[in-house]
């Protein structure tokens, strides 16, 4: 599930004539970055949901070439955020285990692919969810507090008020569908079946291995471009 549908307020202009997943990053859309992370980790079929500008981006997904096979969640009527998006194509996604991932989320791999690494460290016997997580003090673009408190066998704690943490949701995860049972038509956001999760000591993360770029705003393009042509050298 690639959640695409978001309004990119804080990328203004760029999002006045575009959505944010076809904001270029080192001449290429957004959400080809991921698409590509996708089709590389083996994943055959992606769902997209639309909203912001669904027509522009729905054009330029049907012109993509190779896999993975897309098929459209449509809320041009209704922006559902992030758990409400996910919960409105839990049809076309089906009854287990899935990925879902930010179509903003951009990182420079380590050694393996962390999608792949992602998919290998879900245990569903132990988890509910597993969610990539990177540095916060050492990812390019992000200036904030953190998400999360990792314990030593992997499991979350939210960060507590007035406290820092060292780790910060890189934009994907593995969810079990069974985490959307009683969460309310329409808007709501992933942090709530994220909380359901973690109220069962079944949240869990997985550190990201390489270096993740917080592209929040205009600005931040260029540090993530910079970062991206250091890596290549």
């Amino acid at each position: 599930m690639v959640l695409a549908a978001g309004l990119g307020t804080r990328m203004r202009p760029l999002t006045d004539t575009r959505p944010k997943p076809l904001v270029e990053v080192d001449g290429r859309a957004l959400v080809d970055h991921v698409l590509d992370r996708v089709a590389a980790a083996g994943i055959p079929r992606a769902i997209v949901n639309v909203h912001h500008h669904a027509d522009l981006l729905e054009a330029h997904l049907k012109a993509r070439a190779g896999a993975p096979d897309i098929l459209v969640s449509d809320e041009r009527g209704l922006l559902l955020e992030t758990g409400g998006g996910v919960r409105k194509a839990l049809p076309l996604i089906g009854d287990t285990p899935f990925l879902a991932i930010n179509s903003d989320t951009i990182w420079i791999e380590g050694a393996r692919p962390n999608l792949v690494r992602l998919m290998e460290q879900f245990d569903p016997e132990r988890m509910d969810a597993l969610l990539l997580l990177a540095s916060a003090a050492h990812s390019i673009g992000y200036d904030g507090l953190g998400d999360f408190q990792m314990d030593k066998l992997g499991r979350l704690e939210r960060r507590g008020e007035r406290t820092i943490a060292p780790f910060v949701y890189a934009g994907a995860a593995i969810l079990k569908p069974e985490l959307f049972e009683g969460t309310p038509e329409g808007a709501f956001s992933l942090n709530r079946v994220f909380d359901r999760a973690a109220a069962a000591e079944r949240l869990f993360g997985l550190r990201l291995d390489g270096i993740w770029m917080h592209v929040g705003t205009p600005d931040a393009i260029a540090l993530a471009e910079e970062a991206i042509e250091r890596s290549s050298d």
